[in-house]
């Protein structure tokens, strides 16, 4: 049974609708004769012939907006190529159904679709986000804008219905959320985790601390004489504890790093002076293996860097030669000047690198060549605290290698802008 039409009331009245019929199974004659309404009462006196036309055929031709009208009960009564595109029905497929169904059964239960039709009378339109459903029951994010259309008089005659989608724009939002959550969960695990590393390094020095004092007092005779079988499980003891000693250090060194708690006191630097401090540190190590060192250090300009930085970094790399040179091989320690920047390179005739493992060399807790069967110690953390340090600092630690013939690892550093005034 269909509602008759109501003429508009006199001056001031509130427009009323002109009503579609009342059952929700509209036919193909009812939506034949709803379009035919809507369209005299949307077109007359609006625009010419020619005009209705080109609009006509603009809209039909539109392929990135899904472009329809609605009859007053929210029944489609056009349908554009964009509209087919979206949402798969076809035109003879779709219209004369009511628009509900590119919704959710839990937003057509709550009565979402009417709801927006309502609102959209009142307020003359309404924008919305949201999933909206095709044909073959996938879904699309779509931004939907439904506005009332009225004829001279002011009657509501219908609805346009212009939707996007914009699922890649909702998929771009949904990462940028989703990796902003796992950053704000990464920094809170690096905080506790850099607490927690604190508190470990103060409780395992106090008893490091404790073990060294007590075997230098034995070394020296306080408790009586020392025989070389003692002298060497002391010596031992003592080794052991550097080396524990160490690796809380380093552990310590990376966790402040990747928390950002490092503070770089960034100045000119002499890599000469750098050298000359570090290398007589490591000769004692050199000499144990049988190893050369060499040393090719011209004097350059300064470099803007952090010293007791560039120290670490220096020591780390020759460190490592010495661990992987095998006895007789040799170490050479070398600076050029490269225009903006100075390499400090550490070049020595160790195993080298496999090829395959070049790209994880400076990866946290990676030690090339390690085995059940090999003695090299350390963490595997040396080289990517001197690479986050080298970076830090505005400069790179890179490396050059081939397995079985050695190893170059390049420091490269910005040089210091000197002030002639200063």
């Amino acid at each position: 049974m269909a509602v008759t039409k109501q003429a508009p009331g006199e001056p001031g009245d509130p427009p009323r609708r002109v009503s579609a019929p009342a059952s929700p199974i509209v036919t193909s004659e009812h939506a034949a004769n709803n379009a035919a309404v809507f369209a005299k009462a949307t077109s007359v006196g609006s625009m010419s012939s020619e005009g209705d036309g080109l609009y006509r055929l603009l809209v039909e031709s539109v392929r990135d907006y899904a472009i329809f009208a609605l009859d007053t009960e929210g029944h489609v009564l056009s349908w554009n190529a964009g509209a087919e595109r979206f949402k798969g029905y076809t035109a003879s497929e779709i219209i004369g159904k009511h628009f509900r169904v590119f919704y959710s059964d839990a937003e057509r239960r709550a009565k979402r679709p009417e709801n927006e039709l309502d609102v959209a009378e009142r307020d003359g339109r309404i924008e919305d986000e949201g999933w909206r459903y095709r044909q073959d029951g996938s879904r699309f994010w779509a931004n939907v804008v439904i506005t009332a259309l009225r004829d001279a008089s002011g009657l509501l005659v219908g609805y346009a219905k212009v939707t996007r989608d914009l699922t890649e724009r909702k998929e771009g939002e949904d990462r940028a959320i989703a990796d902003a959550r796992r950053l704000a969960t990464a920094e809170e695990a690096n905080r506790a985790k850099a607490m927690f590393l604190a508190a470990m390094s103060h409780e395992l020095r106090t008893p490091l601390n404790a073990i060294a004092g007590y075997a230098d007092l034995l070394l020296s005779g306080v408790g009586g004489t020392v025989s070389d079988l003692q002298r060497e499980y002391l010596d031992r003891i003592v080794r052991s504890e550097k080396h524990l000693l160490s690796i809380i250090n380093d552990i310590l060194n990376f966790s402040r790093i990747e928390a950002g708690q490092l503070v770089y006191d960034m100045r000119g630097v002499s890599v000469r002076a750098v050298v000359d401090l570090v290398l007589p540190m490591i000769e004692p190590q050199a000499l144990a293996k049988r190893l050369a060192l060499v040393r090719s250090v011209i004097e350059v300009a300064p470099v803007h860097a952090d010293r007791a930085k560039v120290e670490q970094i220096l020591l780390n790399l020759l460190s490592n030669s010495v661990k992987f040179t095998e006895p007789g091989g040799t170490i050479e320690v070398e600076v050029e000047d490269c225009g903006p920047t100075v390499e400090l390179r550490v070049r020595d005739t160790g195993i080298g690198i496999p090829e395959d493992d070049l790209d994880a060399i400076f990866q946290p807790f990676i030690q090339v060549g390690r085995s059940l069967t090999t003695t090299h110690e350390g963490t595997g953390l040396g080289l990517a605290i001197s690479s986050d340090l080298a970076n830090a600092m505005g400069g790179s630690l890179t490396v050059t290698s081939e397995y079985g013939v050695g190893s170059t690892f390049v420091l490269t550093l910005q040089k210091a802008v000197i002030d002639p005034g200063a």
